[in-house]
């Protein structure tokens, strides 16, 4: 391999990690316009392993915004990115996958008890095939794979006796 192609595939993989960063700072702001900016003209994400739906980045972020509405502190951390060029569609180079585990902490909308901590955590993995644009690389389809969640207990009443 020349250098030449070693600082392309170099350069590739900051910009594909990077916009992995951008979807997750994007889905925990809000910011749906910038949500949707990251996905090519034919992307598509698939929710539906979490309660969600599957569709165009454009309904996607519209379901997002209502369903987030129950969730006004978010924060999703993607580790364990295991990044291949080329493996989408058998394309060579201008394609990518990454698969990446998540854990997302999330707090309900009013609950006040004066604690910051999360009362809803989630985690699994991620599934992003990638294409390079005239834009750069952006994602052609997002699936989420949710392998837990831990939710809020009822509370009980105690038992008279």
């Amino acid at each position: 391999m020349t250098q030449r192609v070693e600082l392309a595939t170099v350069m590739d993989r900051f910009a594909v990690d990077g916009l992995v960063t951008e979807y997750a700072v994007a889905v925990d702001d809000g910011d749906w316009e910038a949500y949707r900016r990251l996905f090519a003209p034919d992307g598509r994400a698939d929710y539906r392993s979490a309660g969600g739906i599957e569709g165009g980045a454009d309904e996607v972020a519209d379901w997002l915004a209502r369903s987030m509405e129950l969730f006004p502190m978010r924060q999703h951390l993607i580790v364990n990115r295991r990044l291949r060029f080329g493996a989408l569609d058998q394309e060579e180079g201008d394609t990518a996958r990454v698969q990446a585990d998540y854990i997302n902490p999330m707090r309900f909308a009013g609950h006040d008890s004066g604690s910051t901590a999360p009362d809803f955590v989630c985690g699994g993995r991620y599934a992003f095939g990638l294409v390079r644009t005239d834009l750069g690389w952006q994602l052609r389809e997002v699936v989420v794979q949710e392998k837990w969640r831990r939710a809020p207990q009822p509370s009980q009443e105690p038992t008279a006796t």
